[in-house]
């Protein structure tokens, strides 16, 4: 790379958000950090701002926009407020590469607006594909960006590509780790606490992610953005628990020959790659021993356990608006176990339910993505009330 790059953060005060920027400043002579967003945390982003210097910052909660722009006054750092703002942000011109890094649907609008403005994106924001994956990956195509996945098992497959591309995949195989109720049976999912959920054996991630994990709708959600970053069909996407996330996923190709990609669970090695490709840089992350895990061991998920999984296959398979629901239904429900107003199972019942309830749409337009995310959520709130 023979000048810096220079990245636009979306989502930068959150565990990935976070984890980006040590990777920049580990690496100051490749990259620049030109835009930061954060929706509440204004204090983490003023911080970051006054370290990183960025061309600007945006403040999606429009209460926090004097707190922020006072505190960057002296720094002469451009300050935005509002979900518009940050829609519109990824259009600056001297912007190379966004990594988006939002949670959940909230990613959509402004990774479309990047792709319209010709910038390359690092995709922390799995829904993005869910919600849209088709219209994104054809706007990606017509405007000639390159999306560069940042989630771990996406990482691995692409990685494990790089010299490969023109031959056929047989198979890709995600693995999961299980989260913290692998093995647990329904009787003892009844029960379970929000406290319970958000301790994830292997990895450091914000709550809502945290859930999906243990509920095992993070896998399905990848299982879809897999399809739609890799050009696969349904039937070629397998997914294995692995408890000690040190493989990451694998490929098989159609002569037989698997690849996996190894390491130590660590967000920044992907993401480093998602920003340095097709170059990797010297890092200090910790190295992996095969000493030290002398048994990787393999499993089937329980699907029927874990529904999931489950029906995030079955909306991948009707095609349509149907992830769009899914991924709505789903958010809504996470939020409403974190507020202890649904149980943990019962999760899983209102995302059914909504897929049931929801219009169909074979082949959505962006009008009707919207539309099916907002009807869904409406569904979900609906269910929810009538339960509670």
């Amino acid at each position: 790379m023979s000048k810096k790059k220079h990245v636009a953060i979306l989502g930068a005060t959150g565990s990935i958000g976070t984890q980006t920027l040590e990777v920049i400043k580990s690496h100051p002579d490749k990259f620049q950090v030109e835009v930061l967003t954060a929706q509440n945390n204004a204090d983490l982003l003023i911080q970051q701002a006054l370290e990183f210097q960025p061309n600007c910052v945006v403040i999606a909660n429009e209460t926090l926009y004097e707190k922020v722009k006072k505190a960057l006054i002296p720094a002469d750092i451009k300050v935005f407020a509002g979900d518009k703002a940050l829609a519109q942000v990824v259009e600056m011109e001297n912007i190379d590469v966004v990594l988006t890094a939002l949670v959940g649907y909230s990613g959509l609008l402004p990774t479309i607006k990047a792709i319209e403005a010709g910038k390359h994106i690092a995709l922390a924001n799995k829904e993005t594909l869910v919600v849209a994956g088709e219209l994104i990956t054809s706007m990606a195509r017509e405007k000639g960006v390159n999306i560069y996945p940042v989630d771990s098992e996406h990482s691995a497959i692409f990685q494990c590509l790089v010299g490969e591309f023109h031959n056929p995949i047989e198979k890709l195989i995600l693995t999961a780790s299980g989260g913290p109720f692998r093995g647990k049976s329904k009787n003892f999912l009844q029960n379970v606490t929000k406290e319970q959920a958000l301790k994830h054996p292997n990895w450091d991630m914000g709550a809502k992610i945290t859930i999906d994990s243990a509920s095992l709708m993070n896998k399905g959600l990848e299982v879809i953005e897999a399809k739609w970053l890799f050009g696969v069909r349904q039937n070629q996407i397998e997914v294995v628990v692995h408890p000690q996330s040190i493989i990451h996923s694998l490929i098989q190709f159609e002569d037989g020959s698997i690849k996996a990609q190894l390491g130590l669970p660590d967000m920044r090695i992907p993401i480093q790659f998602a920003l340095s490709y097709p170059d990797r840089f010297k890092s200090d992350f910790p190295r992996f021993e095969f000493v030290n895990y002398p048994n990787l061991t393999f499993e089937q998920p329980d699907i029927e356990t874990f529904r999931n999984l489950k029906l995030a296959f079955e909306a991948l398979e009707q095609g349509g608006n149907a992830p769009c629901v899914l991924n709505a239904a789903n958010e809504i429900a996470v939020a409403a176990f974190l507020r202890d107003e649904v149980g943990f199972l019962e999760m899983s019942d209102l995302i059914e339910e909504t897929m049931q309830k929801a219009n169909f749409v074979s082949q959505p337009t962006l009008a009707d993505y919207i539309e099916s995310d907002k009807m869904s959520r409406m569904i979900t709130r609906q269910l929810i009330k009538s339960k509670v």
